[in-house]
């Protein structure tokens, strides 16, 4: 099924200016290279807001607005440290999920990447660094044609509820890094919405109109934020109180910017009550992840992992660039 030209005609009006505008810039990056070492994927500069945007807290001291993109690698490579901070401080933040779009199309062709096929190798490499399972390969086999299709149906999948519509973007993540889907394909979409306990065809009707209009609302914010790349985290107390953490970083970063906030915060350290307890909050987890939320090594994360698959507590998907870990 053909989505995207429609997407494209339907969210134009406000965003296609500003990208038009950064084509002009001769020294534009392509937003799929994503570097490693500021852990970001940065998007073409654009237009600059001078609108100062106010960000409300609603039922906790802290409000995090993160922007990301189900197709930014440095997003994924950052879940250790989202799904840890989560754990420890949740009761003190929540957590607004804005859709950047990393990928219009692919009319952005310098920064190393003219076409699909560019993005296979760097994804690996991504991998590596970030120690998280991404197969490159996707964009040899069934390449995106662009990250507005998976956006907006992250927008869609919010309107009805926002905890299954982190679960959604968890799914179309592992189907796409995992499983080398191609997640702008509704076929791709709807599955990964069954498996998140979604209405799929309020998801489809509400992606066709006004979720279309919801991801256009997160693309002006973004300029008024100035949002350069993702993942970006803007954290507010609701009292003109805003720190911003740009990119990748170690847990540290995070923790101390909500603590800047809230001085008083408790660290609730997570109480394993049984060996797969993380696995009751988290379905699925990476080593990696297992190992930055236990406060453990990579090799003891890989060798607690293997022996409770080995006792046939948890499945277990390997690809060439890692693995993932399921509870039965």
């Amino acid at each position: 099924m053909k989505i995207l030209p429609l997407l494209l005609i339907l969210i134009c009006s406000t965003s296609c200016q500003s990208q038009t505008n950064s084509k002009m810039n001769e020294n534009k990056t392509n937003p799929l290279l994503c570097d490693p070492v500021n852990g970001m994927c940065e998007m073409p500069a654009g237009e600059i807001s001078n609108e100062k945007t106010v960000i409300k807290t609603e039922n906790k001291p802290v409000k995090i607005i993160y922007y990301t993109d189900p197709i930014c690698s440095s997003c994924w490579g950052i879940e250790p440290q989202l799904r840890k901070l989560k754990l420890e401080y949740g009761d003190y933040f929540e957590i607004d999920y804005r859709m950047g779009g990393l990928l219009p199309d692919w009319s952005y062709n310098s920064g190393g990447i003219s076409k699909p096929s560019d993005v296979a190798h760097h994804w690996d490499e991504a991998s590596l660094h970030y120690e998280m399972p991404i197969d490159g390969d996707v964009w040899l086999e069934d390449p995106l044609d662009s990250s507005y299709p998976s956006c907006i149906a992250m927008k869609a999948a919010q309107m009805q509820d926002k905890q299954k519509a982190i679960h959604f973007m968890r799914i179309l993540r592992e189907k796409l890094y995992l499983e080398k889907k191609n997640i702008a394909k509704w076929e791709n979409i709807a599955e990964a919405a069954k498996l998140a306990d979604l209405d799929t065809e309020k998801l489809k009707k509400d992606f066709e109109i006004d979720a279309v209009k919801l991801f256009r609302n997160d693309l002006n914010m973004a300029k008024n934020l100035n949002v350069r790349g993702f993942p970006t985290f803007y954290f507010s107390d609701g009292n003109n109180n805003q720190l911003t953490v740009y990119g990748s970083k170690p847990y540290a970063s995070y923790e101390n910017a909500l603590l800047v906030l809230v001085p008083d915060a408790k660290k609730k350290k997570f109480e394993n009550k049984n060996t797969l307890s993380l696995f009751e909050v988290y379905p699925t987890l990476a080593p990696k992840e297992y190992a930055v939320i236990q406060d453990i090594s990579l090799k003891d994360a890989e060798i607690i992992l293997e022996e409770l698959l080995r006792k046939g507590k948890l499945d277990k998907k390997t690809i060439k660039n890692g693995s993932l870990y399921s509870i039965k």
